[in-house]
């Protein structure tokens, strides 16, 4: 079984370019997982704020949560994009 770390090599790996909304499913997770809860403010930039928000929606799930949550959303698009 891969770890967490292996997995987030395949997902930057993926053969195309993932959707922004499957983008920011694995961000959230990501950034959960390795940082934990967000405390920064909240971004005007609409990117920033939509990578802000996708992160912030994941306070209180804990990192070992966060990455196996991030490998769920890796299996589900995986093979749309391996």
């Amino acid at each position: 079984m891969l770890t967490f770390e292996e997995i987030v090599e395949k997902a930057k790996n993926f053969s195309k370019k993932p959707s922004q909304e499957e983008f920011l499913e694995f961000y959230g997770y990501y950034k959960q997982a390795t940082v934990g809860d967000c405390t920064s403010d909240e971004p005007e930039d609409a990117v920033r704020k939509a990578m802000w928000k996708a992160w912030k929606d994941k306070a209180g799930v804990s990192a070992e949560d966060a990455k196996a949550k991030y490998i769920e959303v890796y299996h589900k698009y995986a093979p749309k994009y391996q």
